[in-house]
């Protein structure tokens, strides 16, 4: 009878620590969600965009390709695990989102009510990711936060490939230069005297960069229109 007892308690135990474990994990993709959605509704109340987005967060390690095309049919916004991992601060989640933002609005415009211009992102991302990378900028700026987190958010989460010319997207350290130049052009004063040169982040950026802000440098100093070839 003894033993029938304890093993009933140590069942209800197990009940009771399986359940708080489960509220534990509720609890934490509650607080991630309402994190995101916050972020969100500030970028897109403060840039007066007026377009249906959803912001989701998917506790899944990768995205697939279906999975990837499907956002942007069904126009929202998919943080997901892997992605989380290297956002540090609110300027990065801002930075996440700004981009996802700047790529669901184009399902918005076009032929087919947006379906040719998801289908065109997807084709030919390469051509989208530098206007996305610059408008991304502008909704930061304009909600409050801080460019500089999407050059530290890329510099965390995006690896450098061997060469471009026959990927469908840029060179990180190409798409990182523009982003920087355009930051140095439109908004200078977050440039100067940034919180972000104490981070390790940055400081790494600074020192990768190196070579390709050289070459900004000699295209002010030139007054020259023409882009510089960044690697």
């Amino acid at each position: 009878m003894k033993k029938i007892l304890f093993l009933f308690i140590a069942a209800i135990i197990s009940a009771v620590n399986v359940l708080a474990v489960e509220d534990s994990v509720i609890e934490r993709e509650q607080g991630i969600q309402n994190r995101i959605n916050e972020t969100a509704f500030k970028i897109l109340n403060a840039n007066k965009i007026d377009k249906r987005i959803i912001f989701v967060y998917d506790k899944s390690e990768k995205k697939s390709l279906l999975k990837s095309t499907d956002e942007v049919t069904k126009r929202q916004v998919v943080l997901y695990e892997n992605d989380i991992k290297f956002i540090s601060n609110e300027d990065e989640l801002a930075a996440f989102l700004s981009r996802g933002i700047s790529t669901a609005l184009k399902s918005y415009g076009g032929v087919w009510n947006g379906g040719l211009n998801a289908v065109q992102i997807k084709a030919a991302p390469k051509i989208y990711e530098i206007v996305a990378d610059k408008r991304a900028v502008d909704f930061m700026v304009n909600a409050g936060y801080d460019p500089i987190g999407l050059i530290t958010y890329i510099n965390k989460a995006y690896p450098q490939k061997r060469f471009d010319r026959f990927s469908n997207t840029n060179l990180t350290s190409k798409r990182l230069a523009i982003i920087y130049e355009y930051i140095y052009t439109k908004y200078p004063y977050f440039l100067v005297n940034s919180k972000y040169l104490e981070t390790n982040s940055y400081q790494n950026f600074l020192l990768n960069s190196s070579y390709n802000r050289r070459l900004l440098e000699k295209k002010i100093r030139n007054g020259s229109v023409e882009e510089p070839e960044y690697e």
